[in-house]
């Protein structure tokens, strides 16, 4: 088994509840307040432009020039999300510059970005891997529920898609390339997948 997937399988029961978090089931169903879900995309635009920049320290870092580019290439990936929130933002009239972070927000991208400049490679991607990871199971599960169109359909469908999931993939396989099986890489990994959960609570509750 992967170390990645080793790593996944030791943290389903925080993806679990991330999947049955009320939040995370407005959006699989629709039901969620449009308050909550405009809230939440104003920290998840802070929040990508932490991890756009964790994965340019990683790519400065990386051992070999091939994952030197891949991490360069991902990182793009996570700009073009980014550019989606600022359509969405433009969409329901929200003002992205004036998002002021919160506590949950500012732990996790502090912990990126902190783990992102002190730590080599491969401990910055285990602790990256768990967003892309999660989001990619998130939107199938929601998917293969879903059964009509609703406000956040176009979410659902977007993390979802084969093309996220290859992106996860493509991460985890840096994971499995660059990561020793540490107790610090462990960690980092299941850090991760507490603040998202702490992402989707806080959410919830400043809606």
């Amino acid at each position: 088994m992967s170390l990645s997937h080793q790593l996944w399988q030791a943290s389903t029961d925080l993806a679990q509840a991330c999947l049955d978090h009320p939040f995370v089931r407005g959006i699989g169903d629709g039901s969620l307040s449009r308050s909550r879900f405009a809230g939440y995309i104003g920290q998840d635009a802070f929040y990508l432009q932490a991890f756009a920049r964790a994965y340019v320290i990683a790519a400065a870092k990386a051992p070999d020039w091939a994952g030197f580019r891949e991490l360069h290439e991902l990182a793009g990936g996570a700009l073009q999300e980014l550019e989606l929130h600022h359509g969405l933002a433009t969409a329901w009239n929200l003002d992205l510059t004036a998002v002021t972070p919160g506590a949950a927000t500012r732990r996790y991208t502090d912990f990126l970005l902190a783990t992102a400049w002190s730590a080599e490679t491969g401990v910055t991607v285990a602790a990256m891997t768990p967003c892309m990871r999660l989001y990619a199971w998130l939107g199938q599960q929601l998917a293969g529920r879903q059964q009509e169109p609703h406000a956040y359909s176009d979410w659902v469908v977007t993390y979802g898609s084969a093309d996220f999931e290859q992106l996860a993939v493509r991460l985890e396989r840096l994971l499995d390339r660059y990561a020793p099986d540490i107790p610090n890489v462990a960690d980092a990994y299941r850090y991760a997948m507490q603040c998202e959960h702490d992402f989707f609570e806080a959410a919830y509750q400043v809606g």
